[in-house]
């Protein structure tokens, strides 16, 4: 299924400098492969290791931190917005 993926400024040299992005796949997993596969190092920017999420790097699908939901076997429907959110950090 086809999703909108919200992309965040340090991230849109990757993608041609697009804000807005569509992917396909069942899961936030499969979403990020996808981008992966048409936007190649967004998995280096978005995971520290193979698979553990940076973080620094939040997720949200429908303004839910996925982290809360199912993490990255969150599941995805048709329309849903994906919104990739680096974290600020700071003191």
């Amino acid at each position: 299924m086809s999703v909108k993926v919200q992309i965040p400024l340090p991230l849109r040299g990757l993608t041609g400098g697009l804000s807005e992005v569509e992917a396909t796949g069942s899961s936030v997993r499969e979403i990020i492969d996808d981008l992966e596969a048409s936007c190649p190092g967004v998995r280096e920017r978005l995971f520290r290791g193979d698979e553990e999420l940076n973080r620094f790097v939040s997720i949200f699908i429908g303004g839910r931190d996925i982290r809360l939901l199912e993490g990255l076997e969150t599941a995805v429907s048709e329309g849903d917005v994906i919104t990739i959110l680096p974290l600020a950090a700071g003191g």
